[in-house]
């Protein structure tokens, strides 16, 4: 007999004893119909149920991952404690669900078939016809399974990128199909997420495209279980009876889902149409604990508590595609609940400010985020914005590229010259500030070789840092090629007031840096945005947002003339009295 290998069997000696459920969630009718938001939010459900839950999202684009796309194109790359770049719908699962997840959360068809032809190379196959079926299917359910091996989760959730009818999603749905005769009807349950359009000229919601969605998931061998109707208008109920009677989806598993006023609510929403219950009855689960969502739902009371806003600038490079800084979106939410504060943001193009364009918009905000990026176009008005916070003493956070445009304008104001910056930008500059990690220097491939992942980092007592963090040593994501050049830590610290906050734990990497006589101008390396929550902001985000609440207060006082204008210390005094007790 010849040799047998994983790839043959995939599935021969699954999990042992203890069988993991799978929920696979499609999507019909059109693409962002929001699979992800729903997975998550009712990974929250299950969670609150003492249900152990995981997710993956499997992505039919030919890329390895999303780490080398533009966020033109796929909005931000969203990166895990383990140093995976991936799809920024894993950000809603580790938001929503809390969780940490990892790099078999992320499957692209590039992925499955980089695996495949190297295995080929090696022989593995032994000298075999390669062909999508088997062979491509096998490669997509061993990571299904390997999801379920490594968590020991007992529901996997599993979402489809794309739209059925899509020619590259095809291995997937297929793969889909061969799980539940390979793992069985009660351990896989098909979530089908449609939309109903609106016509306005008639004023009724259609349920003919959900209707065709779900013919074109039947003709591939796919039965759904359960229907997410989503609309922008709430849905009669002959409606969700009419979309039963047509796609053999019992009446109570065809589920209204009408877009949310607030994000976070959709678990709620969820909750009362007890699709929670449904999936535990047809999955055979067993609940552990009575749900309780208390917490969630003093959460949304909290955001939709009317507060006073506050305007805070996001000095980007891509800020027409918002979901390209979708986690540093989410965190000054998540930190403006905290502070009693509705987050305003003002979206302003780094490239504009270089031709003096869009000024007037520095006016009216209280602080600013400069968040990463790559590449040369608009960095200059990204220096230009961290020289405008230092020099008003307007609250700043550099992230990633933030901290770094913030310490290359500290250089040219301690040197008086336009010459330092970074060698990403410039390779031949006199003042490299900003200079190629060590070991960057021989790499050829730009995909997966960044500095990726979790490290940690120790925090300099009595910094802002540390007051935020209330701890010495901390562990922050990071995605970067580049870091800060260790000569100038002496200029930059004796003549510009640069204070190394945080530190890699031998000392030799800047890992946070902050001004001394400034009320809050602090850059991180790492994204400290891809470890907020919703109900637990970050600690930088939130030490920014109160600052920038502090400054607020001051400026309001003084125009009441409450506070003399002359006063330089007003933006401290008040800092903090905006937190909600």
């Amino acid at each position: 007999m010849g040799r047998v290998t994983q790839v043959d069997m995939p599935l021969l000696c699954f999990m042992g004893a203890h069988m993991t459920k799978f929920i696979f969630f499609t999507g019909g009718v059109v693409s962002s119909v929001g699979k992800g938001v729903t997975a998550a939010a009712l990974g929250r459900l299950l969670k609150a149920r003492g249900i152990g839950v995981m997710a993956q999202k499997l992505d039919p684009y030919i890329n390895v991952d999303p780490g080398t796309m533009s966020p033109y194109q796929h909005g931000e790359v969203f990166v895990t404690e383990d140093g995976a770049e991936t799809d920024l719908d894993l950000g809603h699962y580790e938001r929503f669900i809390d969780i940490n997840l990892n790099q078999a959360s992320n499957l692209t068809t590039g992925r499955v078939y980089a695996e495949v032809i190297a295995r080929e190379r090696r022989g593995d196959y032994l000298g075999g016809t390669i062909q999508v079926i088997p062979h491509i299917t096998n490669e997509i359910k061993r990571n299904m399974i390997l999801v379920a091996e490594k968590s020991g989760a007992d529901v996997v959730l599993v979402e489809v990128g794309g739209t059925v009818g899509d020619i590259e999603s095809l291995p997937f749905l297929e793969a889909l199909r061969q799980m539940r005769s390979e793992v069985g009807r009660d351990n896989t349950l098909y979530v089908h997420v449609t939309f109903l359009p609106h016509i306005g000229g008639s004023d009724e919601l259609k349920t003919k495209p959900t209707q065709h969605s779900v013919r074109e998931l039947r003709s591939i061998g796919i039965q759904p279980d359960v229907i997410i109707a989503r609309a922008d208008h709430p849905i009669p109920d002959e409606h969700l009876a009419k979309i039963s009677l047509f796609t053999d989806v019992p009446k109570e598993a065809v589920i209204p889902a009408v877009t949310a006023e607030v994000l976070y609510e959709v678990p709620l929403l969820l909750e009362e149409t007890h699709l929670a219950e449904t999936v535990m009855e047809r999955l055979k689960l067993r609940q552990t604990t009575e749900p309780d969502l208390s917490e969630w739902r003093e959460m949304i009371a909290e955001i939709r508590r009317p507060k006073p806003s506050i305007c805070i600038g996001i000095v980007g490079k891509y800020v027409e595609l918002h979901d390209a800084y979708m986690s540093v979106r989410e965190a000054l939410y998540h930190a403006g609940n905290a502070n009693n504060r509705q987050v305003d943001i003002e979206w302003i193009h780094s490239g504009d400010l270089e031709k003096g364009k869009g000024w007037d918009r520095f006016d009216s905000l209280d602080g600013i985020i400069v968040p990463g990026g790559f590449g040369e176009r608009g960095i200059e008005g990204k220096i230009m914005a961290a020289r405008w916070a230092r020099e008003n003493r307007v609250p700043y956070l550099g992230l990633c590229l933030g901290m770094q445009v913030m310490c290359i304008e500290l250089a040219r104001t301690v040197l008086r010259s336009d010459e330092p910056n970074s060698t990403e930008f410039d390779r031949n500059t006199e003042h490299p500030v900003i200079s190629l990690m060590p070991d960057q220097h021989e790499l050829t491939d730009m995909g997966g070789t960044m500095r990726l992942g979790s490290y940690p980092c120790r925090l300099l007592p009595g910094t802002k840092a540390h007051a935020a963090y209330g701890r010495d040593l901390i562990s922050e994501r990071h995605r970067h090629r580049w870091e800060f050049n260790n000569a100038y830590r002496e200029l930059l610290q004796d003549k510009g007031g640069l204070v190394l906050s945080g530190l890699s734990p031998n000392g030799r990497l800047v890992e946070i840096a902050e001004l001394r006589d400034h009320p809050f101008m602090v850059g991180s390396q790492f994204h400290p945005e891809f470890k907020s929550r919703p109900n637990r902001p970050h600690p930088l985000f939130d030490g920014f947002l109160s600052a920038a609440v502090a400054r607020q207060e001051a400026r309001q006082a003084r125009e009441a003339g409450a506070v003399g204008s002359d006063d330089p210390q007003a933006e401290l005094v008040a800092a903090g009295n905006g937190r909600r007790k």
